[in-house]
């Protein structure tokens, strides 16, 4: 079986380049751009990782403990590479390079669902906004508000932002029609007023009336629709800019949480907003609200304890 295994694999990436001949491969799945951008990016790893090494039955579980000793990932990372290397060879076998799938009964890493770091919290999100209302409203800085007001009123993740088009907007009624994450279909959202405010002016400003809600303004993709990498480039950068020490899914943290703890725990309403498939993520950010709540009880348990 091994011999085998290493006959197919060698044909396939030793006697071809092995990243051009990954990307055929992911080509024939029924992905999204994103995600087909996503694995033939982390595939080059395990391309590298099995480059030297012979192509054996366990190559698949030694991967696994190559990135398992990887102290510079985090498990949710491993886990994405992982599941790329676990597509390709699933896809390598349904194909004919591969006489076998290699990959049964090789599990993922266990990951806590705990969140690992807080998002934004109400200071940095007040002392943000008061920062750009004291810009103007030129076409680079407006552009910049309607970012922050879908990230902050509406909670959209950052491909449903640059997936946006002018068509999608029904400001008159105060909504949107969004594709999700995994989506084919477009779903109504709601605005916040502000948000509808923002975006007005934005469209006013930027004399958008057609295309995509967000072009990028880089040399090397200017007026194409702006990618998820522009996006989070010009939000971190203005979180630098301002000294929080936050990502830009911080926002989407800031968005759930708030709602959570206004709905009193009402879980099957604030899904409505968040646009959760399942209540189990929604009960995380309800724990951990309940947890924060009850920490000073925790600390009054112990203080008949002094140190000196």
């Amino acid at each position: 079986m091994d011999q085998n295994l290493t006959t197919h694999i060698t044909k396939f990436t030793v006697l071809n380049n092995a990243q051009k001949e990954a990307t055929k491969v992911f080509r024939n799945l029924d992905i999204s751009k994103t995600t087909f951008e996503d694995y033939t990016s982390r595939i080059k790893l395990f391309l590298e990782f099995i480059s030297d090494k012979p192509f054996t039955i366990n190559i698949f579980l030694e991967y696994k403990h190559y990135l398992r000793d990887r102290n510079d990932f985090s498990v949710a990372t491993k886990n994405k590479y992982l599941v790329v290397g676990r597509v390709f060879l699933k896809e390598l076998n349904r194909l004919g390079h591969l006489p076998a799938d290699i990959t049964q009964n090789i599990k993922a890493f266990k990951q806590s669902k705990k969140h690992k770091k807080d998002g934004l919290n109400d200071e940095e999100i007040n002392f943000l906004v008061s920062q750009l209302n004291l810009i103007p409203d030129n076409a680079s800085n407006i552009r910049l508000k309607a970012f922050i007001s879908l990230l902050i009123f509406q909670g959209l993740r950052q491909c449903e932002i640059v997936r946006l088009d002018i068509k999608d907007l029904d400001l008159a009624n105060l909504c949107i029609y969004i594709k999700s994450k995994g989506s084919d279909d477009k779903e109504l959202v709601y605005l916040h007023p502000i948000t509808v405010k923002i975006l007005k002016r934005y469209l006013k400003i930027n004399k958008i009336a057609d295309g995509p809600l967000f072009v990028s303004n880089s040399n090397n993709s200017k007026a194409k629709r702006l990618s998820v990498r522009g996006l989070r480039k010009i939000v971190t950068s203005l979180l630098r800019e301002l000294n929080i020490d936050k990502n830009i899914h911080g926002f989407r943290h800031y968005f759930v949480t708030t709602l959570v703890k206004n709905y009193k725990g009402d879980l099957l309403e604030v899904a409505r907003y968040t646009r959760h498939k399942s209540l189990e993520m929604l009960q995380v950010y309800n724990d951990n609200i309940k947890q924060k709540a009850d920490l000073p009880r925790y600390y009054k348990s112990f203080n008949n304890i002094q140190f000196q």
